[in-house]
C-alpha cells in the first residue's frame, strides 16, 4: 500500500527553501503540482518588429496566456523551437 504524500511547506524566502531542501526526504511530498521552469541566460541582443494579422496576435496572446509567459516570450519559444536552439 502506497504511503499518503505530504502537502508542500509554504516556504518564505530562498533561505527557507534552501534549508527545506537540504534537509527533507522529498520522496515523502507530493509534487505533482510542480512545472518546469526555464531560464534565460542569454542577453538579448537583436530586436524584430513584425505586422500580423489581428486574429494571428490575439491568437498567439491566447496561447501565451494559457502557459502563463507573456507573448513576446511565447513567440521567441516558437521561433526557437523551429530553428532546433
Amino acid at each position: 500500500m502506497k504511503a499518503k504524500l505530504k502537502a508542500m511547506p509554504s516556504l518564505r524566502s530562498d533561505t527557507d527553501a534552501e534549508h527545506f531542501v537540504d534537509s527533507a526526504d522529498l520522496s515523502q511530498y507530493d509534487l505533482s503540482g510542480f512545472q518546469p521552469a526555464s531560464f534565460e541566460f542569454e542577453p538579448k541582443s537583436a530586436a524584430l518588429t513584425m505586422r500580423l494579422p489581428a486574429p494571428l496576435l490575439e491568437a498567439l496572446k491566447r496561447k501565451a496566456q494559457a502557459q502563463g509567459i507573456p507573448y513576446t516570450r511565447y513567440v521567441r519559444r516558437l521561433l526557437e523551437k523551429d530553428v532546433g536552439l
